[in-house]
């Protein structure tokens, strides 16, 4: 076999090289056995036109796989919940049932179960690739609905490619988008957040919580119909608006899909779905998930495969998702789901202990995704830093295009917990938001949703704390209230500056939401007090909020409009521990740091590139709530100094009050240094 590039590019992989080329091998092999029958992935992705309830020409066909049952009904509103002969399954091959009915037999908004029956025992079950389930305002049960509209929806925009240069998610949860306490809807959503979103200057939002869940708490990653979005927040047309809109405002769409795990629900998931153990999840020790009280998918099984790379093109496809965030991969690719493991060298992901069948999924997966979209975004929610998770899979990776940066939030939280400001190291901070590998593109992110959660604090309340509800009035002179803000702005700008691929930032967090994310449980009293977003808290321009609003929006506009900002070189300038300054230029922007508390520092000199600079963005300038120290319409000349005439470098002399950062454009290069 050829060298993979994956070896090739890094010399440290040689000793694995063999492990490496096996599961590149492994992955060929499964897809020519799965498609031995079609001639592509996409064409081999196509239960969902196959499985599940459909309206045929002469009525309804429904076919369900359940190899352990004996003998299956349809049940519903149509025959009153009861067993009746002519709502019965006819057992066809390889244990697939059937039931075709006539038109008038079942309508649109029927609901409708599956009884099941095994040797042994008998229960209800919502279908497996049911694609509408609605929960009962009274009883709270669940059931399968059809769903089968006189005007379906017509999306406006038939082709659309996302901007990936740089991609800017805008990570979202569609229930807890809305200021009242209550579960907002799609429609809500795109009437009055993606204009938001749009004007905020991000391309992309990641959408939590689409596939139908039944507990709501969950955050939507307990799910039980994986082919049905959540009806909590509209219809599928409702999506279908949602999604169609974004894509005329210039917006991604990508979908937090969950495939690291199941709900253990029986009644409205497939936990025990034909009352075998071992029909989707494995029937041994590995079956349950340790941390989650959750079913881990057998990814060896041809028809669970099958089951879920017809997931993944069923959105694509039906509802022109631009991709997916995988939920939960470190979780897939080790038998011990990456618990309680350090990773401290390469051959943590070499030894054995990886599930090389969920390996083998996740490249066909992220292969028959850009089979059926070659312009779809894949990322993988990972931590343990398996190399080639975002390599390309003719190179030996797995395909991803990219990867969480998930160290980069948990070095801000060990930070602001742990360390006093003035032992804040530039150099370390550097490091932590340059560490990746060369050859994956990642996506940085100072918090997400994780760091939101009851049991968690956002940065900006680590920071500010229970000071954020008296001392957040524009003409209240707060301390606490200050340094929170600074620091917020400085976080986030050297998070962005540095992507080598994207960004992100959780609904909310760009203005500093005041709260964290509790959803509706016993514990509180099944309140929706903190599961909503206070919107009105960054109009308000007597706020605060609204400074940490525009510094976002300015901070997102300036990055956005380098192009290919995040493929050029960042090159550090100048790093100075005592006097806590960095420095890094990419492309003809310096970006310039200064974390000290309370050292401002005169005419400092900085080495860089000679010519003319202009202050183009600036953490205190006080539109963003700054102090206005900066006079940002002086330009500054670089300073010649003949040590530093081979590297043509000269001295750029800059005010850098404490507590601050700020961008400098190279107007133009100056022979001398002089205008």
């Amino acid at each position: 076999m050829k060298l993979l590039n994956l070896i090739k590019n890094d010399p440290w992989l040689e000793p694995y090289s063999n492990v490496i080329e096996r599961r590149y091998q492994q992955a060929n092999d499964k897809e020519k056995d799965l498609i031995r029958r079609a001639e592509t992935l996409s064409d081999f992705a196509t239960g969902y036109l196959y499985f599940g309830l459909h309206k045929s020409s002469d009525g309804w066909v429904i076919r369900e796989w359940a190899p352990n049952a004996t003998e299956i009904y349809l049940i519903g509103t149509f025959s009153e919940w009861k067993e009746k002969a002519i709502y019965r399954f006819k057992k066809l091959k390889n244990g697939i049932w059937e039931i075709k009915l006539k038109s008038n037999e079942i309508k649109h908004l029927d609901l409708y179960k599956l009884s099941m029956h095994w040797n042994g025992g008998q229960g209800e079950r919502i279908p497996a690739w049911a694609t509408r389930v609605v929960q009962d305002e009274k009883s709270y049960i669940f059931s399968a609905q059809v769903w089968n509209p006189e005007k379906k929806y017509i999306f406006k925009k038939k082709k659309f490619t996302p901007k990936i240069s740089p991609l800017l998610i805008y990570e979202c949860h569609i229930g807890m988008a809305q200021e009242e306490e209550r579960v907002g809807t799609y429609d809500e959503f795109r009437r009055n957040v993606l204009p938001r979103i749009a004007a905020d200057g991000y391309n992309a939002i990641q959408i939590m919580a689409i596939q139908e869940h039944p507990y709501y708490g969950s955050f939507g990653y307990h799910v039980s119909s994986f082919f049905a979005p959540s009806s909590r927040f509209g219809t599928p047309e409702d999506l279908k608006h949602l999604i169609d809109d974004a894509h005329n405002l210039g917006i991604a769409v990508i979908m937090d899909i969950v495939h690291s795990h199941a709900v253990k629900n029986e009644v409205e998931g497939l936990g025990r779905f034909d009352g075998s153990y071992d029909q989707f999840f494995y029937g041994d020790h590995r079956r349950e998930h340790p941390a989650w009280d959750s079913l881990c998918f057998d990814y060896g099984k041809n028809e669970v495969i099958h089951f879920l790379l017809s997931n993944c093109k069923y959105w694509l496809e039906e509802f022109k998702f631009d991709g997916f965030r995988f939920d939960g991969v470190t979780s897939m690719l080790y038998y011990n789901h990456g618990l309680g493991k350090a990773f401290c060298n390469y051959n943590d992901y070499y030894d054995g202990g990886q599930d090389e069948n969920a390996i083998t999924y996740l490249t066909l997966a992220n292969k028959l995704i850009h089979e059926v979209n070659p312009n779809a975004i894949t990322i993988a929610e990972e931590m343990s830093g398996m190399p080639g998770l975002a390599v390309k899979i003719e190179d030996g990776g797995m395909g991803f295009d990219y990867r969480m940066a998930m160290g980069i939030p948990d070095f801000w939280i060990k930070t602001i917990k742990e360390k006093k400001d003035e032992d804040w190291k530039p150099a370390a901070i550097f490091w932590e938001v340059t560490n990746r590998r060369s050859d994956e593109k990642t996506i940085n992110y100072a918090e997400s949703h994780d760091q939101a959660l009851v049991g968690d604090k956002t940065i900006i309340f680590r920071l500010i704390d229970d000071q954020m509800y008296w001392h957040m009035m524009k003409n209240d002179i707060n301390y606490t209230v200050d340094r929170g803000i600074a620091l917020h702005k400085m976080i986030r700008l050297i998070t962005l500056s540095t992507i080598n691929g994207g960004y992100l930032n959780f609904m909310g967090n760009e203005f500093g939401h005041p709260e964290w994310i509790d959803f509706p449980r016993e514990g509180n009293g099944w309140s929706y007090k903190y599961a909503r977003r206070q919107w009105s808290l960054v109009d308000r321009e007597d706020l605060k909020y609204s400074y940490l609003g525009k510094f976002d929006a300015d901070m997102i506009s300036l990055i956005k409009n380098e192009h290919n900002f995040e493929k050029s070189l960042i090159d550090k300038l100048w790093d100075n521990e005592g006097d806590q300054i960095l420095a890094f230029k990419r492309k003809d922007l310096i970006f310039v740091f200064n974390f000290h508390p309370n050292k401002s520092f005169t005419d400092y000199g900085i080495l860089a590139p000679k010519g003319e600079y202009k202050t183009i963005l600036n953490t205190d300038s006080p539109e963003y709530g700054g102090y206005g120290l900066i006079d940002e319409s002086i330009p500054h000349f670089t300073n010649f100094d003949p040590l530093y005439k081979k590297d043509k470098k000269e001295w750029l002399k800059l005010y850098i009050p404490a507590r601050s950062a700020m961008v400098l454009r190279l107007i133009r290069p100056t022979k001398s240094g002089k205008k």
